[in-house]
Order: structure tokens, then C-alpha cells, then sequence
């Protein structure tokens, strides 16, 4: 009798852990659609600038704007210098919340100082550097982008861990909408009305040019810093020196991963016109093709964007209960679930997506594939690298970050001058499949969480031989309503037997 008491006592905890496993998904899940209505609708309404961008600057312009925002994230890195994943790290402590807080924003502000500064005494050198010797104004311009965004990046993540997920929403969405406006002011208001309205013509210098997209972009960052400033008042004169010393130690080797990150997202876009084989202003152009193609990937890091925003805090808050490496493993096989869904929407109705950029820049399109399920890759890894978060071993972090950006920068000297900005779309798959496989591996070992692993590689091999046969065999179909048609019953297809599969697996354990 005892026996079966004890039994069925761990029966009961077990349906208890698996419950609230449920529970605490479904709380990622709203999370995360708040998050995604700052992140999906508001940088899609931030994205939906690229047909005009696209429209009014040619590829060499747009090649600028690529390069000159690919730049920003390796110096974002050194602004925020993990910072942002410290404050999560020794927040956990409600005793010292204000403390942490206070001490990581004191040491954010004169870093910032520091750097915009340098980066504005150093302007006119730098753009030399870039090969944009007759515009150190965008360096100056993007130096002060840097800054503000530095300083509100923890106040943001504040508003993540008390769960402030509107308010947070709220001001993404008015920062976005902020540098709509005048991106549409700038870039067709004035031209239009320049000439019939004598403030608008001494306001408005056609010479600026895409310089007006930089000039929006830093007046949206100062609004943001503004509608911040209940959370900026919060900071307390007060800095620990040994907790600061903790937390650089704790967050050092991120930097290191962060610069990784930024040079498997952004070095394609930052070197591709040094290593393209013909003249400056022809790989120029090419850079052009290759950023708006890879705005195309947008839904896929959208979703891996908000997706993090929401589990990220979520982790580490319940990073000490029995039940988080189920946690875990089921945000991990969701993800993909709807990855793969997103992954297959876009593919199988690109013909829709391409009106997105403009005509001019679609002989491109063939690197969507790559670059989407290299996102894919990419969201996956976040979900595995809270391993070596929660451990403390945020060098191992750093060491597989590095190794992909060694196999980055490999892939992408042997490939580009060969295969043009198609090798930068292998390049970017390749690398972040390979940190995936290596933070899964090393993450079984020092923080075992019981992933689904086949299962989610069933998901992915069933999307990706539904894609590659409609590539091969759909495109034959006699007609556009016969095509469309048939792509809706196969996504359908798809999530059905995910859907099947899963609640039929949910039955067999008795939940559900």
C-alpha cells in the first residue's frame, strides 16, 4: 500500500509539473504576442519603409543605409557591453533590485559618454576609413543613435522583468511610428512642397539625402529616452563597486558573444563589398540587393525577436524550479513549430512577399530561403544558450559565438568571390546550424534539458521537403488559383499534423 501511495504521489506531482509547464508556455505565449506587437506590427511598420526606400534611392543609396546599420550593431554591442543580460542575472534578488540597477546605469551613462565622444572627436577619420571621406556627419549622427539607445536598452529590460509588457510595447511602437513620420516628411512631404512653401524649402536640402533616414532614426531614439524617463528617475545615487565588478565579470565574456552575434548577423552586409569580385560601385549595388532580400527573412527574426524579449526574463525567473528543463524543452519544440510555419508561409507565397522591395532589387530573391531558415537556426540557439547563462558559463558561450564567427568570416572569404552575395546567404545558414549543433551538445553536458529532439527534427524535414517540392513541382501548375490553392492545403497539411501529432502525444501521458 505504501508503495502504490508513493506511487501515485509522484504520479500527481508529475501531472502537477507537467500543468504548470502548460501554464507557464501559455504565459510565453501572451508574452510574447506583446512583445510581437511591438517587435512584428511595429517593425513592420518600420520595415514597410523599404518599398519606398527601395523606390526612391537606388541600390548604390540602399547599399549605404545596409552598410551604415550593419556597422551600428557591432558598436551596440560595445555600448550595452551585456549589460542588459547582467541586470537579469543579479536582479533575482529583490533585495538588491534597486542597487543592480542603479550601479549598471551609472556605469551605461559615462561609458556612453565616453564613446559617443570618441566616436564624434574621431568622425571625419572614420568615414574616411568606410570610404565615406565627404560625410562624417553620419558618424557623428549614428554616434549619438548609439548613445541613446545604450541608455534606454535596461530601462527596456526593466520593463521585461516586472512584466510591463504594454508600457514596454507602447513606446517601441511610438518610437517606430515617430521615425515613419518623418522618414515620409523628409522623403516625400518636403520634396513635394519645397518649392511652394518657403519654411518647408529652407528646411528641406536635397543634398542630405538618405541622410534624412539617419536624422529620423535619432530624433525617434531621443522620444524614446523621454518617455522613459519614470524608469530613469528610479536610478539612485548610489554604485557598488564589488557588485559592478561582479556583474563585468559575469558580463565580459557576453561581449564577446555579442560581437560573435553581430559578426554572424551583420559581416556579410559589412564586408560583401570588398570581397565582390567587380568594380566598387557595381558591389555596391549588390549590397543593395543582398539588404533588401534580406528584409524578406524580416517575419522569421521578428518572431525569434519576440520570442526572446518574452522568454528570456521568463527563464531565469523560473530557472530554480524542478520543472524548468521541461520548461525549456517544450518552449524549444513550439518555436520551431511555428518557425517552420513561418518559414513555409513566405516561401510558398514569395511571389506576394517580393512586392515588398522594389523591382529593381528582386534578382536577389534566391537567397530568402537561406536566410530564413538561418533565422530559424538562429532563434534555436537563443533558446539553448540559457544553459550556459543559468551555469555561469558564459565562456563557453563566448568560445562557440567566436567559432561561428570564425566559420562567418571562412565561409564568406572562400564564397563570395565565387558565388556573390549567395555564398553570404550559405555562410550565415552554415554558421548558425553549426552553433545550434555545438550549444546543444555542450549545453547536454553541463545542463541536460530533455529536448525533443527528433521530433523537432521530423518538423523541420517535413516543412523543408514541402518547401523544396514546391519549388521543383508546384511551379508547373497550370494556373496561379491551382497553385495558391494547393500551397494553403499543404500549410494546412502541415499544422494538422503537427496538431495531431502532439495532442496525440498529450493524450498518451494522460494530459489534456
Amino acid at each position: 500500500m505504501q508503495q502504490k501511495s508513493t506511487f501515485a504521489f509522484i504520479l500527481h506531482q508529475n501531472h502537477l509539473f507537467r500543468l504548470r509547464s502548460r501554464d507557464i508556455i501559455a504565459k510565453l505565449a501572451g508574452q510574447t504576442a506583446v512583445y510581437g506587437l511591438s517587435s512584428i506590427i511595429g517593425r513592420l511598420l518600420n520595415y514597410l519603409l523599404t518599398p519606398l526606400l527601395t523606390r526612391v534611392f537606388n541600390q548604390g543609396d540602399y547599399g549605404i543605409i545596409t552598410e551604415l546599420y550593419s556597422y551600428s550593431g557591432f558598436f551596440m554591442v560595445l555600448f550595452v557591453y551585456g549589460m542588459e543580460t547582467a541586470f537579469f542575472r543579479y536582479i533575482k534578488q529583490a533585495q538588491q533590485a534597486e542597487r543592480v540597477y542603479s550601479t549598471i546605469m551609472w556605469s551605461l551613462l559615462a561609458s556612453t559618454l565616453l564613446f559617443t565622444g570618441l566616436l564624434t572627436l574621431f568622425a571625419p577619420q572614420i568615414a574616411a576609413l568606410i570610404q565615406y571621406p565627404n560625410h562624417p556627419e553620419y558618424i557623428v549622427w549614428f554616434a549619438f543613435i548609439l548613445g541613446l539607445d545604450a541608455l534606454t536598452a535596461v530601462p527596456f529590460a526593466r520593463l521585461r522583468y516586472e512584466e510591463k509588457a504594454w508600457r514596454f510595447a507602447g513606446i517601441r511602437l511610438f518610437n517606430i511610428a515617430v521615425n515613419i513620420v518623418l522618414v515620409l516628411f523628409f522623403l516625400v512631404y518636403c520634396p513635394a512642397h519645397a518649392q511652394h512653401n518657403a519654411f518647408i524649402g529652407e528646411l528641406y536640402q536635397p543634398h542630405v539625402g538618405i541622410g534624412y533616414v539617419f536624422i529620423a532614426n535619432l530624433i525617434a531614439s531621443i522620444c524614446t529616452l523621454l518617455l522613459l524617463f519614470p524608469e530613469l528617475l528610479k536610478i539612485q545615487l548610489r554604485f557598488d563597486a564589488a557588485l559592478w565588478k561582479q556583474m563585468m565579470r559575469y558580463a565580459l565574456p557576453l561581449v564577446v558573444v555579442g560581437f560573435a552575434g553581430i559578426v554572424n548577423e551583420m559581416l556579410d552586409r559589412v564586408i560583401l563589398k570588398y570581397l565582390l569580385p567587380y568594380n566598387m560601385a557595381t558591389n555596391q549595388a549588390m549590397l543593395g540587393v543582398y539588404g533588401a532580400c534580406y528584409k524578406l527573412s524580416i517575419l522569421m527574426s521578428l518572431f525569434t525577436q519576440s520570442f526572446r524579449f518574452a522568454a528570456e526574463p521568463m527563464f531565469f525567473s523560473h530557472s530554480g524550479t524542478q520543472s524548468a528543463p521541461k520548461l525549456y524543452a517544450d518552449s524549444m519544440k513550439y518555436f520551431v513549430v511555428a518557425g517552420m510555419v513561418i518559414f513555409m508561409g513566405v516561401m510558398f507565397f514569395l511571389d506576394f512577399f517580393q512586392h515588398f522591395i522594389g523591382k529593381s532589387f528582386r534578382e536577389g530573391l534566391a537567397v530568402v530561403p537561406f536566410l530564413l531558415l538561418a533565422n530559424l537556426f538562429l532563434g534555436m540557439y537563443y533558446n539553448l544558450s540559457i544553459w550556459y547563462k543559468l551555469t555561469n558559463k558564459t565562456q563557453i558561450g563566448a568560445y562557440i559565438s567566436v567559432g561561428g564567427a570564425l566559420i562567418t568570416i571562412l565561409l564568406n572569404v572562400l564564397l563570395v568571390p565565387w558565388f556573390g552575395y549567395m555564398g553570404a546567404a550559405w555562410a550565415t545558414l552554415v554558421c548558425y546550424a553549426a552553433m545550434t549543433f555545438t550549444s546543444f551538445l555542450a549545453g547536454q553536458h553541463y545542463y541536460p534539458v530533455p529536448y525533443q529532439t527528433a521530433r523537432i527534427m521530423a518538423y523541420m524535414g517535413l516543412g523543408t521537403a514541402m518547401v523544396i517540392a514546391d519549388h521543383f513541382w508546384l511551379v508547373n501548375l497550370p494556373n496561379d488559383l491551382l497553385a495558391f490553392t494547393v500551397r494553403v492545403a499543404m500549410l494546412l497539411l502541415f499544422i494538422a499534423a503537427v496538431y495531431l501529432h502532439e495532442t496525440g502525444m498529450l493524450q498518451k501521458r494522460g494530459v489534456g
